[in-house]
């Protein structure tokens, strides 16, 4: 049977509302703290802020889900763009450019007793809503992609958690993934992943929504086959983009085969109220950074030189320079593994009035998690996350 599904918008506490006609709509804000009680179906929320009337969106079919599992290269394409930057900075005055971007030094960090991943490198890798640059403070992680290296057969392997992903936000209380970000920036976001899935990051990349339309402009933009129903959300999501970014636009007057530039390249990653919803979004996002890895392939030095020392600014990480050029000097011998989305088995509800993807169950989900990162097969979960798992369950009914 058909359900609704998940895809809540944000509050006014520097959270972006979803833009269709560029009309923003009023939504429900982040409340802490209390315990969650569960209703089975229907909307939290009211309106959605559509350009076409203003009628709900409709999620993916509700119920336990096994999608997008397991898919070779295309989110991975990031990754391999972002070092790409960073190798032709490390090889032109790198010191220089790297200290240019934002560094954070994260201290704190939440590990679960015992786990340890001997002979993996796990990082985060962030994309951001921050309005004034702030990459670290009071902004969303509307992305949030586990990247995981095997430092012997220098295999590079992608889990993105779903934004929406109910779990325990290193406090007691049990909310979005998304939210940890907002309110204790990279550190609380990476103790939340640590805990939640027996994991041990200790660094961070995050960028914002200027270094997307930086990237697609010196790259000379991408051409790509849209939807009319696309073209009126990305005409609509300009109007915001521009205004947090500042860079202007031109609406798009077809659909087909069409030239985005940056910031309509940005409007296209960000629509999912279409069919498909957010699956569909970060399909989207892939296709984007799948055109804008083959031609920053296509870039000489000089010009790749050029995109790291403009995008640099919008970059935020934990590693310095050293360990950067460390990690860019081996690039010509990663490897693309599979990829994925977390959790693997979930199932969409409303909880407290807040749509929410609900793992089914953590625990073995974080079996599974394991099993794909590090070929730990027969994971078993610590005592943290069985006790998370355990509440999950009892507040969702999902087991």
């Amino acid at each position: 049977m058909d359900d609704k599904r998940t895809g809540s918008r944000y509050s006014s506490q520097g959270e972006w509302q979803e833009i269709g006609n560029a009309r923003r709509t009023s939504g429900r804000g982040a409340n802490a703290g209390r315990r969650s009680s569960v209703r089975p179906s229907g909307r939290g929320d009211g309106s959605t802020g559509r350009p076409n009337g203003g009628r709900r969106y409709q999620e993916p079919r509700r119920g336990r889900e096994n999608t997008g599992r397991k898919k070779k290269g295309h989110a991975g394409l990031i990754v391999l763009l972002v070092l790409l930057i960073l190798a032709a900075a490390a090889g032109l005055f790198v010191l220089v450019m790297l200290g240019r971007m934002g560094h954070e030094t994260i201290s704190g960090l939440t590990f679960n007793g015992g786990v340890s991943h001997s002979g993996y490198k796990n990082y985060v890798l962030y994309g951001v809503d921050a309005r004034d640059n702030s990459l670290t403070r009071d902004c969303h992680s509307d992305t949030i992609m586990i990247c995981s290296l095997n430092k012997r057969t220098k295999e590079v392997r992608l889990v993105s958690v779903y934004r929406d992903t109910y779990l325990d936000n290193t406090n007691g209380e049990y909310r979005k993934a998304t939210e940890c970000y907002f309110f204790g920036g990279p550190e609380r976001s990476i103790s939340m992943l640590n805990k939640n899935l027996d994991l041990d990051i200790t660094d961070y990349v995050s960028v914002n929504f200027g270094a997307v339309v930086t990237l697609i402009d010196l790259l000379g933009g991408i051409d790509l086959e849209i939807t009319p129903e696309e073209m009126e959300y990305i005409n609509g999501y300009c109007v915001e983009n521009q205004q947090v970014t500042g860079v202007s636009y031109t609406p798009l007057s077809s659909s087909g085969y069409v030239h985005l530039d940056g910031i309509q390249a940005l409007a296209y990653c960000r629509i999912r109220y279409t069919e498909g919803w957010d699956y569909k979004r970060t399909e989207r996002q892939r296709t984007v950074l799948m055109l804008a890895y083959q031609k920053a392939k296509q870039q000489g030095p000089g010009a790749l030189v050029s995109i790291a020392n403009a995008m640099l600014p919008e970059i935020s990480t934990s590693m310095n320079p050293a360990e950067i050029i460390s990690l860019v000097s081996a690039i010509g011998s990663y490897s693309l593994g599979d990829e994925s989305g977390f959790p693997f088995e979930k199932t969409a509800m409303v909880v407290e009035g807040s749509d929410v993807v609900v793992p089914a169950t953590l625990a073995s989900n974080v079996s599974e998690l394991h099993s794909f990162l590090y070929g730990d097969s027969g994971y078993t979960p610590t005592d943290t996350v069985q006790e998370i798992s355990s509440y999950i369950s009892s507040v969702s009914g999902v087991y």
